[in-house]
């Protein structure tokens, strides 16, 4: 059985980390479906730099919305949730089978609302009705200011996947916001069936701290963090506040596992996915990396639900020097503003196509 089916099969979902529109035109994200058991995708800010970026697939559409007078955000998101609604129509089958735990695709809202709480609301309604899509979720950043906003929508009932979460306790912040925004809807007597996901990024961990570390514990922090949140995501499950919102129908904020590709070339090319197979979580991986592991991952054992021997790793690398708490929130902001960077680089980008198109459009000028 292949290593992605193996990984379904224990109750993992694989998710895709990338949306292009030459993934959809060629038929490449319908083959990851069909062959390599890919049920969802995520995007962010970075990857619609890149496919935007690159080539000429989307030329057509920046032009004619910039006829239809469209420019700025408002022709980005357009221009995503163009994208998005077509994979979330392919994932359409695994949603409905699922009874809508699986077969999601996530639509950001702008970096610029990352300490905004009544900015990312507005963003959120805006994105939620203008997507048209039940299996499209909004992500909103698990930032201090993101959380409340987080509980908001979710109040709302828009589906969310909070993302640029790092450490165990900025995952608590989430799944509370999440729990709340529950709890309301049951008081008020509305559907409390919203989906969400919180989204823990893992390699960005050791990108950071291995250069403080001695070479025994490189690669190692991520997976620590990852096993302690897993630990707690599952006590979650098993605690009575959960258990008598499940009983009045609410599903659960699923764990997701983001940042799965590894950075260091050293380490093998599937390590995040190996080390972080655990049933009822989702796994959001680059192409790159789901190509890797579909050719030789290989499953060593599940999560354990106790937290393993995250506590003794994070203790030995606490005392080679790493502020572990410290070093969390710096990962948050530097997430943060590195998804500005690539927002305000992919908003430029956009205007400069959109205006090298509108020359072109022209043609030559008469004699």
């Amino acid at each position: 059985m292949k290593a992605t089916r193996q990984l379904h099969e224990l109750g993992q979902s694989l998710w895709l980390d990338n949306i292009t529109r030459s993934l959809l035109d060629d038929g490449t994200l319908a083959r990851y479906i069909a062959e390599d058991s890919i049920t969802g995708l995520t995007s962010n800010p970075s990857i619609f730099d890149a496919a935007i970026g690159d080539g000429d697939a989307y030329d057509a559409g920046v032009h004619a919305k910039t006829l239809a007078g469209l420019s700025g955000e408002a022709l980005f998101t357009e221009l995503a949730l163009e994208d998005l609604r077509r994979a979330a129509d392919l994932f359409k089958t695994v949603f409905d089978a699922t009874a809508q735990v699986d077969g999601w695709v996530s639509m950001e809202v702008s970096p610029l609302l990352a300490a905004d709480t009544a900015g990312s609301i507005a963003a959120a309604r805006h994105i939620h009705h203008q997507g048209q899509r039940d299996n499209l979720f909004v992500k909103i950043p698990g930032t201090p200011e993101g959380v409340p906003a987080i509980e908001e929508a979710i109040f709302l009932g828009i589906p969310i996947n909070v993302t640029l979460l790092f450490s165990c306790a900025q995952y608590q912040a989430a799944a509370e916001a999440y729990l709340r925004g529950i709890e309301r809807r049951i008081a008020a007597g509305l559907d409390p069936r919203v989906g969400s996901v919180a989204s823990l990024f893992v390699s960005r961990w050791d990108v950071a701290a291995n250069k403080q570390l001695p070479d025994e514990l490189h690669n190692q922090l991520g997976i620590a963090v990852a096993q302690q949140t897993y630990r707690a995501y599952r006590e979650l499950l098993a605690s009575k506040r959960w258990q008598k919102l499940a009983a009045a129908g609410a599903r659960p904020q699923r764990l997701l596992w983001a940042s799965t590709g590894t950075k260091d070339p050293s380490a093998p090319d599937t390590l995040y996915v190996s080390a972080l197979a655990a049933p009822d979580t989702i796994n959001t991986m680059p192409e790159k990396t789901l190509h890797a592991f579909a050719d030789h991952g290989q499953l060593h054992g599940v999560m354990s639900d106790d937290g393993g021997d995250a506590d003794a790793v994070l203790a030995q690398i606490a005392k080679a020097g790493v502020d572990i708490d410290a070093l969390a929130l710096k990962l948050q902001q530097d997430g943060a503003a590195a998804f500005v960077k690539s927002w305000q680089q992919l908003l430029q980008r956009i205007t400069d196509k959109a205006s090298a198109l509108a020359e072109k459009s022209k043609g030559p000028a008469l004699p």
